[in-house]
């Protein structure tokens, strides 16, 4: 078995219209919302193997608050750039492409994508993974690149405003 954190970033910044939003950072809820869950990961000693993350400044703060407050080192978050606004498949694909090494990874990224692969992946139905949300997911699987469709158990759901 294999457990897959599927995390949406937290709350960015649009202070900035102008900035690339690659470049856009997380603003003041972000920066709490992000940590505020990595402690509640941490309670469930949550410990991921490997973090990937998408690029995007909002989504690599996400990674390393959460990385931060869970007590991993941040040198385990990897950039992986098809995490950035990535369908179903694309994600699919990030996580065929794992380490095996690790039991549980994380990976931190973008909705609607990773609302609608967490739904494909569990055969559930969330509306929206909503900023800094994390969707744990059992996978019936040895083997990441095992990994299909259907093939994950929801173990839990939780975002900031949920508690």
């Amino acid at each position: 078995m294999k457990t897959l954190y599927i995390v949406r970033h937290a709350k960015s910044s649009w202070d900035a219209p102008d900035l690339n939003d690659l470049d856009r950072p997380l603003n003041d809820r972000g920066e709490k919302d992000a940590p505020r869950m990595g402690k509640r990961l941490k309670e469930r000693n949550v410990t991921p193997g490997a973090v990937y993350s998408s690029p995007a400044v909002r989504a690599f703060s996400t990674a390393k608050l959460i990385v931060d407050a869970i007590g991993s080192p941040s040198h385990s978050i990897h950039i992986k750039r098809a995490l950035y606004h990535a369908d179903a498949e694309s994600l699919l694909r990030v996580v065929h492409a794992a380490n095996d090494n690790a039991d549980s990874i994380m990976i931190v990224g973008h909705n609607p994508g990773l609302t609608e692969f967490a739904n494909d992946l569990l055969n559930e139905f969330i509306d929206n993974i909503p900023t800094a949300g994390v969707v744990a997911a059992q996978l019936k699987i040895n083997s990441w690149k095992n990994a299909v469709m259907g093939c994950g158990t929801l173990l839990f759901f939780d975002f900031p405003k949920n508690k």
